[in-house]
């Protein structure tokens, strides 16, 4: 199976879109809480499903069961909490949901996970793929820079 990654943020549309079409990626999985608000730029849910389908011939879903609740990403984001504190709450969440039960495998294989993080060190796309392939076993994993 081979998965991909990608943040969005302190990538210009271009560079991103380029990334994307370049990798052979067939689907966009968005794996944000939020993927309508101001901040998402051209990454916005609407946006974003348009200019895959249209600039690179993919398809997009979103899959809110993959994201971190409001409560986990507060505490880290707008109080400043350690992420050590957030990827141990983060990787609990995913077991209580049994996401590795409840994730179709071909909705991941050949996927890309969208967050907004520009680099996946400290972004839970980056955990989520960790998790499945502890889950599943072999994944390809691929971060587009």
């Amino acid at each position: 199976m081979n998965v991909f990654t990608i943040g969005f943020t302190e990538k210009t549309a271009k560079r991103f879109f380029e990334l994307i079409r370049s990798s052979g990626v067939k689907r966009v999985v968005d794996v944000r809480l939020n993927n309508t608000g101001q901040l998402a730029g051209f990454s916005k849910q609407a946006d974003l499903a348009y200019f895959l389908r249209e600039l690179c011939q993919i398809e997009y879903i979103h899959v809110p069961e993959l994201a971190p609740t409001k409560d986990i990403l507060d505490v880290y984001k707008k109080h400043g909490g350690a992420w050590s504190v957030y990827e141990a709450e983060f990787l609990n969440l995913m077991e209580r949901r049994r996401i590795d039960q409840c994730v179709a495998k071909d909705i991941v294989d050949q996927g890309c996970l969208l967050c907004s993080e520009n680099k996946p060190h400290h972004c839970h796309r980056r955990l989520v793929v960790e998790y499945l392939q502890n889950k599943w076993g072999d994944i390809n994993t691929t971060h587009l820079l």
